[in-house]
């Protein structure tokens, strides 16, 4: 009997012991350093976004959804990889699947609070659909501002391989250096398109995929020169240069521009929202008296006209505003 009992003990002690080694060898193999960086190079291949938020298109296919088939049936859609392009322009960590459900959570939003006020139906489509569009609205504008601040780095990254350049580095081993020295978020571009050559990508098309991420004309300038430079020769360090002074004068000039037309773009912001905000006004302090706008036919026929008209004026104030250097 005592023999069995310390049998038992024995073979139990062992059964914990591997049990113990067994997880730990899962872990180390699941959450460790090694598989940590095979996660990231594989998070960079598939273009799902990692913890630096790079991606690479090298397997020319990202997932749209965690879903696999919802993924399946997005990239069936064509708008679904404009949405995607856009995103990944933005910056943005969101899925295409991701940005659709919060576009429809706010249109189920704003639907809820627009019948909390009496309106037309007409009224109360639109402004939902506008809630529907914030989502939109708040990707196109992180896509400005991220290449923004991309095309205030260019002149400084083309200074950067230019001196690379003179003390006889690669492109190469030059976008590595540039990925790594440079801020956010031009680096991880070019982090991106380095991985892309270590891949197997030919150059010229990793450096048209960057400008494809980057839809930035003094970028494709950049890129354009670097191509024609591997195919005819020539100094590349003074060609990046010259753009670089390019790239610095054009945006003091627009720099300039901007300041002189603040002026009118406050006041496009201040007409094209001041009827709209007087409308809500009205409807909050005295609904009765703004009723009949939606009430009666003539008034219905007002509300539409007036709609034609600020739809027109927004445009032609957008098209006075609006400078391109």
């Amino acid at each position: 009997m005592d023999i069995l009992f310390y049998a038992f003990v024995v073979f139990l002690f062992a059964a914990i012991i591997l049990g113990i080694e067994g997880f730990y060898l899962w872990w180390v193999g699941a959450h460790g350093a090694a598989a940590q960086r095979v996660a990231r190079r594989l998070q960079l291949m598939s273009g799902v976004a990692g913890r630096t938020g790079e991606r690479i298109s090298i397997l020319k296919q990202r997932r749209f959804s965690r879903n696999d088939l919802a993924d399946r049936l997005l990239h069936r859609a064509a708008f679904a990889h404009r949405i995607d392009q856009l995103l990944v322009q933005s910056g943005v960590k969101w899925s295409v699947g991701s940005f659709l459900t919060w576009s429809g959570a706010a249109l189920l939003a704003g639907a809820f609070l627009v019948t909390r006020w009496p309106s037309p139906l007409a009224l109360q489509a639109g402004v939902a659909l506008l809630f529907a569009v914030v989502p939109l609205v708040l990707v196109r504008r992180a896509r400005v501002r991220r290449l923004a601040r991309i095309e205030e780095q260019l002149p400084e990254a083309a200074d950067f391989i230019a001196r690379a350049l003179r003390a006889g580095h690669s492109f190469t081993n030059v976008l590595q250096i540039v990925g790594n020295e440079l801020p956010e978020p031009l680096s991880g571009e070019f982090r991106i398109a380095r991985e892309e050559i270590n891949y197997g990508v030919p150059m010229s098309e990793a450096l048209h995929n960057l400008a494809a991420r980057i839809p930035l004309t003094d970028l494709r300038y950049l890129i354009i020169a670097i191509l024609i430079q591997r195919e005819t020769g020539g100094n590349l360090a003074e060609i990046l240069g010259n753009i670089s002074q390019i790239i610095r004068g054009r945006l003091k000039l627009a720099a300039q521009v901007r300041v002189l037309s603040a002026e009118g773009r406050m006041s496009a912001w201040v007409l094209g929202l001041l009827p709209f905000c007087v409308a809500g006004m009205l409807v909050l302090i005295n609904p009765d008296y703004i009723r009949p706008l939606w009430t009666d036919p003539s008034g219905i026929r007002l509300l539409w006209y007036a709609l034609a008209m600020i739809v027109f004026g927004v445009i032609w104030l957008r098209k006075i505003i609006r400078i391109r250097i």
